[in-house]
């Protein structure tokens, strides 16, 4: 059985404006960018990202992945969605998880990919949806997958409509029909109501997988860029009873620039983990809240329940 191949194009984003951006210094970049003056963009985004503004953030990620104004970096890219995306930006989500399904790191990618699509983004819609095909990471459902390629292909995607014409030829018309069936639910499901939620994926086993996984999209060559060594952010702990056994994950929870909501938060959640202590990590002007430890990233994603957002991350 073959694997379906990403195309780059489905990854790729267009820069969006900001709808009421407050912080002047985001609009005038926006307005750089479009006048083609990207080093002015950047350099205008970059003060207001730094000082927590998530519009800028994601404006600087699309900078670095495009590599307009600044040398081409997904990694870079990947670090701007990321502080936007826990801010609860909602491009930044979308952007966020193609990074990092694009940098590797698929598991990480998953919920974030999952978000999106419950927001009908087509690009998540393709790639979630070829995951579910190859069974990359979650186990194989090709009926869920022909679903979510099917809408993602319905709003103009190329890559998507060619994943589809692959998946005719391995899939039964009743497998075909059945998908189409589950695809026309999620359409009306989304009209009623955006930001539906999808059922849970169901994880791959760890048995060795039986087709090669998707190609990663191919990405412009990162320009290496020396930069100083970045100090290990202090950790404040506090503790709880019966502590679990640690296989190096954790569970984030949130990100704030107030710690003030950061222990708000956990005092609102706590009572969902028993035997977890939690870590109110400092990282630039940001508090994030991590729970843990956990023994494995399944027995992580497991202990979620109807906490949102929760993303295992490794240590």
């Amino acid at each position: 059985m073959k694997s379906l191949w990403l195309a780059a194009a489905a990854l790729a984003a267009l820069l969006a404006t900001p709808a009421l951006a407050q912080d002047a210094s985001v609009k005038a970049g926006v307005d750089a960018w479009d006048k083609g003056d990207y080093k002015g963009a950047v350099d205008l985004w970059r003060a207001s990202a730094n000082k927590g503004n998530a519009d800028a953030q994601f404006n600087l990620g699309q900078a670095y992945k495009l590599g307009r104004g600044v040398p081409a970096d997904l990694k870079q890219a990947e670090v701007w969605y990321g502080k936007a995306a826990w801010q609860g930006h909602e491009q930044a989500e979308a952007s966020y998880g193609l990074a990092l399904f694009a940098n590797g790191k698929r598991s990480e990618a998953l919920t974030w990919l999952q978000r999106a699509v419950q927001r009908g983004d087509p690009r998540a819609q393709y790639v979630l949806g070829t995951m579910y095909f190859n069974g990359d990471v979650v186990a194989k459902d090709w009926v869920r997958a022909y679903a979510l390629v099917t809408r993602s292909s319905q709003t103009g995607l190329n890559e998507a409509s060619s994943a589809l014409a692959q998946m005719d030829k391995y899939m039964s018309l009743a497998e075909r029909q059945q998908g189409l069936t589950l695809a026309r639910k999620y359409e009306e499901e989304f009209n009623r109501a955006p930001n539906i939620d999808l059922p849970p994926p169901q994880m791959a086993s760890n048995d060795p997988p039986v087709t090669a996984a998707p190609r990663p999209a191919p990405r412009p060559t990162p320009v290496a860029v020396t930069r100083p060594p970045v100090a290990k952010p202090p950790v404040t702990t506090v503790a709880v009873a019966t502590p679990a056994r640690d296989g190096g994950w954790r569970l984030q929870l949130g990100a704030f620039g107030d710690p003030n909501n950061a222990r708000k938060l956990w005092g609102q959640v706590g009572s969902r983990f028993p035997g977890r202590q939690v870590y109110y990590v400092k990282q630039g002007n940001l508090t994030r809240v991590l729970v843990g430890p956990f023994a494995s990233r399944g027995e992580a994603a497991g202990s979620c329940g109807g906490v949102s957002p929760c993303v295992p991350v490794s240590k």
